[in-house]
This record gives C-alpha cells, structure tokens and sequence, in this order.
C-alpha cells in the first residue's frame, strides 16, 4: 500500500462541502485509508494505492483533475509520500 497527499490552500470553510461533494462521488470501497485534515490553510488529504504506479497514474491523471476542477476545488500539491508499514485505527490494525 503507497500513501500519498493532496494539498488544497484556501480557506478552509469554502474548501470543505467541496471536498465532500468531491468524496461523495468516490465508491467507498475504493477508499483503503483516506483521512482528511483539516489546518489554518487549508485541507491535507492523506490517501493511499495499491501502489506508487497507481498513485502516480492517479493523480497525474485528466480524469482526477479534470473531477477536482468540477467540484471547484484548486489543482492540490501532490506528495508521495512512502510505502506504508503498518495503520492502526481506534486500536485496531487495518494494514
């Protein structure tokens, strides 16, 4: 599993319903560990693949872009970040 991030600056109570608007749209079960942060600047959205060749593909692709675009979010920096060892949430190991 690969992790990576999406940086959206902006003010963070415009950022947001377009944020869930974007999610809302993506079939949950695609979603294998996907947290969203919300900062003083903006949202972080913590995300991950299969693998750094689908991440990549993926956010370098029209279709993510051209999907962020239709809810009016900015382009984001896009970070890959590692491979990731091991999550745990609320106790419990998921990865």
């Amino acid at each position: 599993m690969f992790l990576g991030t999406y940086r959206f600056e902006g003010k963070v109570d415009e950022l947001a319903p377009r944020y869930e608007k974007l999610i809302a749209s993506v079939p949950k079960e695609s979603l294998h560990l996907h947290v969203c942060v919300r900062d003083t600047g903006g949202l972080t959205i913590y995300d991950t693949c299969p693998s750094r060749e689908i991440f990549q593909s993926f956010s370098s692709s029209d279709f993510f872009h051209d999907t962020i675009k239709s809810v009016g979010l900015p382009a984001p920096l896009v970070t890959m970040v590692g491979d990731v060892q091991k999550a745990i949430v609320s106790g419990k190991q998921v990865m």
